[in-house]
């Protein structure tokens, strides 16, 4: 049997590359080509349908375009803006606007102040849809044209239809003005200058070197309408204006009223520290007189024992009212309306009031007190509270240690006065007392609180707290006409003389 040999043709070398070639360039053929050929044919087709809308609408000057026109002289490198208002009748809407232009060699269209689109190629059309930007009344087209060499014009038409029929058309021609380069914001400028030069017409529509029909033409996107903001209408703008000046004179009405109100402050305080001086320096000295005189008359009356009894009793009364005085004094002070001196006169006090007494005084203070403003009602009242205490304390405690402890918490002035006495039952005690009611009615009337705690056999705890807001000056501020009487009062200049300042907590 012969021996046969069976070839494989893949397996020469390089056959299956060229078998590989053939078959992409077959695939090539079949499927790129002809969608190549399909998108060809639809360009063609988009083209020439513009083309021919083109036609039905500016290929004519009939149809809206106007002739080429620039300035009297062209150069190189040339900026030429062109300026043109026009109307639109207030009677009929408009339905439909187009315009169109082109320049050689690069323009920027504005209408009414706003910028619409930016063309470069002066062989096609670059139509423009204003249809929604053309109301009823004045408006204005600017185009900023830019030549780089040899030939330089622009050409534009812009035809409008009316609901009523009517069409206005906008042609470049000679009746558009020339602005100087130097002007700012000549695109915004609604009426002309004297002094601005009328376009030059360069050659009408299809004249050399320009031509017949553009090789294209740019539908450029629908301009947006301009949208005016609520911000920038005129009521609003108005209405703000007004708002600013009715709060520039509240503000003036409030600064004046705000002088009136300190300056009746300072005179009151200076009212204050008058009558503290002619108290203690008249009522005090008198007083005081009155005590020495009584002391050296019990001296030589040592025969009469009643007569001796009465005037020491007179002599006892006369410290008493000199030591209340002295309360008076350091309350009507106006130096003293600080957290700081309060704080300072009721432990001297305390210290004072239990000398006699077998109750040992402790103080704890805030090494760091505030130097806050402590109003004459708060501090009067407070300190009312506080005598209350201890004198119930002295009266009916029995107690040999008593805790005063001063606290200012988160704008809380706290006065706390606490004794290992015997103590109480709170409940049965109100009735009978009518301390402890006086001690929270006195709190209550100031805004702040009066809280007691007590055991029979456990002791007694008195704590009194009282807020301090920030005093806004508006209830005075608006009511500062009351003030000006008064203002005029303690103006006057006073006919008695006033003693030296003195401190009757010193004294």
């Amino acid at each position: 049997m012969p021996h046969v040999v069976f070839h494989n043709r893949l397996s020469r070398p390089g056959l299956w590359r060229r078998q590989f070639r053939v078959n992409g360039l077959l695939l090539l053929v079949l499927f790129v080509v002809p969608a190549m050929l399909v998108r060809a044919g639809d360009d063609v087709a988009d083209r020439q349908k513009t083309q021919a809308e083109m036609a039905v609408t500016y290929v004519s000057p009939t149809n809206g375009l106007g002739s080429w026109i620039w300035e009297e002289t062209t150069h190189d490198d040339q900026t030429c803006q062109l300026w043109k208002a026009f109307e639109i009748p207030k009677a009929g809407g408009v339905t439909n606007a187009q315009l169109a232009l082109t320049v050689d060699n690069e323009f920027t269209l504005y209408l009414d102040g706003h910028e619409l689109g930016r063309g470069a190629e002066w062989r096609e059309l670059f139509v423009f849809d204003v249809t929604r930007l053309l109301s009823p009344g004045r408006h204005v087209l600017a185009v900023k044209c830019y030549n780089g060499s040899f030939f330089a014009g622009m050409i534009l038409g812009l035809r409008a239809n009316l609901s009523d029929g009517r069409t206005i058309e906008v042609k470049s021609d000679d009746t558009w003005r020339i602005i100087p380069n130097d002007l700012k914001r000549w695109e915004k400028v609604r009426q002309p200058q004297a002094g601005w030069p009328a376009a030059t017409i360069i050659a009408p529509l299809g004249g050399k070197p320009w031509w017949t029909q553009p090789e294209y033409v740019n539908r450029m996107p629908p301009p947006q309408s301009s949208k005016i903001h609520f911000w920038q209408t005129g009521w609003f703008q108005i209405t703000m204006l007004s708002l600013g000046a009715v709060t520039i004179l509240i503000v003036f009405r409030l600064m004046a009223q705000l002088a009136f109100h300190q300056k009746e402050r300072r005179l009151l305080q200076q009212e204050r520290a008058r009558i503290a001086r002619e108290i203690h320096d008249d009522i005090g000295s008198r007083m005081t007189q009155l005590v020495l005189d009584g002391e050296e008359v019990q001296g030589e009356l040592s025969d009469d024992p009643d007569l001796r009894t009465r005037i020491i009793h007179i002599c006892d009364e006369a410290r008493g009212l000199l030591s209340t005085m002295d309360e008076i004094l350091w309350a009507v002070n106006p130096r003293r309306d600080t957290l700081r001196d309060f704080a300072t006169y009721v432990c001297k006090y305390a210290q004072k009031f239990l000398k006699p007494t077998r109750i040992q005084c402790l103080f704890e203070v805030e090494p760091e007190i505030s130097t806050t403003a402590f109003d004459l009602p708060l501090r009067r009242s407070l300190f009312m509270a506080i005598k209350e205490s201890l004198n119930n304390a002295a009266k009916h405690s029995a107690a040999t240690e008593l805790l005063l402890k001063i606290q200012w918490q988160n704008g809380t002035l706290v006065v706390i006065i606490q004794d290992n006495g015997r103590g109480f039952d709170p409940a049965a005690a109100k009735s009978e007392r009518n301390g402890l009611t006086n001690m929270a009615q006195r709190m209550s009337e100031v805004g702040g609180c009066c809280r007691v705690t007590s055991q029979p056999g456990h002791g007694c705890r008195v704590e009194f707290s009282i807020p301090l807001k920030q005093r806004h000056p508006w209830p005075w501020i608006w009511n500062a006409g009351q003030f000006s009487e008064r203002l005029s009062e303690m103006s006057k200049p006073r006919t008695n003389g006033l003693a030296p300042s003195h401190d009757p907590v010193k004294s």
